[in-house]
């Protein structure tokens, strides 16, 4: 007999379907309660309603899970690539040898973008914040692409849009640095890898010849797998509910860019560096600031500990702690604000206060330093977090297309005034 869940309203018993998902996770089907009784729950933030059934990602904060189609973060992190873990996430499976050659081809042919393209780019202030740049020029895509526009084209018409965003997304937040220095822009180099001609683009100039550091190009795929999906987070929900619409895949990713633009949800990480410049602007004495944190009437919070799902430990953060302490020995880097991340951190974790809060180190801890170590600058911190994030969008995109999921459209519990006659203006 299948699980039921009864709700009694107004004296009236209503039965509604319990679904049990692949990790036996519970959820009680109500998209016909209205309908039956003319109530709607009401849950602020969504933070108790499952808006989908999906199977792409799996996160189970209490346990510090996450994984990747069934495959466990650790295990790709360990043994995969990020055009790999992108392949799994918007096919499904892993790619045997041929389909992963020709799935890199189809993004190697792609990463050019339209020399009109770099028009835009003059009309943008120097100042210009990279992400309000990338969103932008990450919508105008379907403007070179109209035959991208309606989204239940052909399947290789699909998969044409999606080639055409992993590749060109590297290129466009590249573009956005160059500009915001007012270099000229440095054109992709299809023999590298993903991470490789990113960091090239990024950091090359006419007159040099920038050098990659393995370590580095390791270090960045690495962050971007971990980045790559997590569940229905703000970001994803957006590029779902937009999608709902029927709205392109160009316009719909624009709209999760725009969504991780938040200071609360993508710009953890630069609140990281932000934080640790203030302690070093401030004389740098970690233990004063441990004592801040421990204070209960002091508003200061250490950034980049704890994690609001992670209720235990975040399995990413445990990934990449290796990989940062693998750059800043390989980069030799002589920066205070990084010399006091690690008194921070190894003073959080041999602190009782915050073991027993379980305040270790999360990602974006670990993120921030990596990217400060590599050069790269506070404000892209974010749009490093969408390169690595696209995947995960495409797939909750596509899943939401094919499973042919209805337009988004939440309730409300009205608060306002009750009906009322118009004053004519000359009586108010």
């Amino acid at each position: 007999m299948s699980e039921t869940a009864k709700f009694i309203l107004d004296g009236e018993t209503y039965e509604f379907p319990v679904t049990t998902g692949s990790e036996n996770e519970k959820g009680i089907d109500i998209s016909k309660l209205r309908g039956q009784s003319g109530y709607v729950t009401l849950d602020p933030g969504y933070k108790n309603t499952g808006a989908t059934e999906s199977a792409i990602t799996f996160l189970d904060g209490e346990k510090g899970i996450l994984s990747y189609r069934g495959y466990s973060i650790e295990e790709l992190a360990e043994k995969s690539t990020f055009l790999e873990v992108a392949y799994l996430l918007i096919e499904g499976e892993l790619p045997n040898k041929e389909q992963l050659e020709d799935f890199n081809e189809n993004i190697r042919k792609h990463t050019l973008v339209a020399e009109d393209m770099r028009k835009f780019y003059q009309a943008f202030p120097h100042h210009a914040h990279p992400m309000g740049v990338l969103g932008s020029l990450v919508n105008s895509l379907s403007s070179f692409y109209p035959e991208s526009q309606d989204p239940n084209r052909s399947e290789d018409a699909v998969d044409l849009t999606i080639y055409r965003l992993i590749a060109k997304v590297p290129t466009l937040a590249a573009w956005s640095h160059k500009n915001a220095q007012r270099h000229p822009v440095v054109y992709p180099k299809n023999e590298l890898n993903y991470s490789e001609n990113f960091l090239q683009m990024m950091f090359s100039v006419p007159s040099e010849d920038y050098k990659i550091d393995p370590v580095v190009a390791k270090a960045l795929d690495l962050l971007f797998i971990l980045h790559a999906d997590h569940e229905q987070n703000c970001s994803a929900s957006t590029v779902r509910i937009v999608g709902s619409s029927q709205a392109n895949l160009y316009a719909s990713i624009s709209a999760g860019i725009s969504a991780l633009w938040g200071p609360l949800h993508g710009g953890a990480n630069q609140a990281v560096i932000e934080m640790l410049e203030n302690i070093k602007n401030d004389g740098g004495d970690v233990t004063k600031y441990l004592d801040k944190a421990k204070d209960k009437n002091d508003p200061f919070r250490l950034m980049g500990f704890g994690h609001r799902v992670y209720k235990n430990f975040d399995p990413r953060a445990r990934i990449i702690k290796k990989a940062c302490d693998d750059v800043l020995d390989a980069l030799g880097i002589d920066d205070p604000v990084l010399d006091i991340a690690k008194k921070l951190e190894k003073a959080a974790l041999e602190d009782q206060y915050f073991v027993d809060r379980k305040l270790y180190p999360n990602v974006d801890f670990y993120s921030g330093i990596i990217y400060r170590a590599i050069g790269i600058p506070t404000e892209m911190f974010t749009v490093m977090f969408a390169i690595g994030r696209l995947p995960g969008w495409i797939a909750q995109w596509k899943e939401m297309i094919e499973t042919k999921q209805p337009i988004g459209r939440p309730r409300q519990i009205y608060t306002g005034a009750n009906a009322r006659n118009y004053v004519e203006l000359s009586k108010r």
